[in-house]
């Protein structure tokens, strides 16, 4: 089951707070899901398919130790995609954070500042080789 974005841009949701793309926070005991997501697609753009941040954000997220992820990758991988897992549209990074998603022709995902021209570009979209869809809002509307 392929839940990757091809040629697609989530914009940031429609009430999200963040006026410019602001870097998730970890919490004291540990990380947080939209602060590993971060340093991921921050850290390599266009280097992730929505498929393997959501993998590698559970990995490192479990604490899987790199012996047990080289002997059971596959295992794992079906295991944590046979339960339904929410998409990007649903992180904090658009939802909270201030960060579009830009997926590539091939995939590849990368984190695009509320603020910035790239942003205004791919919600123009004049080309119209883009799908723009929101992100999810975190409550419903009043």
């Amino acid at each position: 089951m392929n839940i990757n974005y091809y040629n697609t841009f989530i914009t940031v949701a429609p009430d999200c707070p963040a006026e410019t793309g602001i870097i998730p926070p970890d919490k004291k005991d540990g990380r947080t899901k939209p602060s590993l997501e971060y340093e991921l697609a921050a850290g390599q753009p266009y280097g992730y398919t929505q498929e393997e941040l959501l993998f590698e954000v559970y990995v490192r997220h479990k604490q899987i130790a790199e012996e047990e992820l080289a002997g059971r990758r596959q295992e794992l991988w079906d295991e944590f995609f046979g339960k339904s897992q929410a998409c990007l549209r649903a992180s904090m990074l658009p939802k909270k954070y201030g960060w579009g998603i830009h997926f590539d022709g091939d995939g590849k995902m990368a984190l695009i500042p509320k603020e910035s021209e790239a942003y205004q570009r791919y919600i123009e979209n004049e080309n119209g080789e883009l799908k723009v869809v929101p992100a999810m809002r975190s409550s419903k509307a009043k």
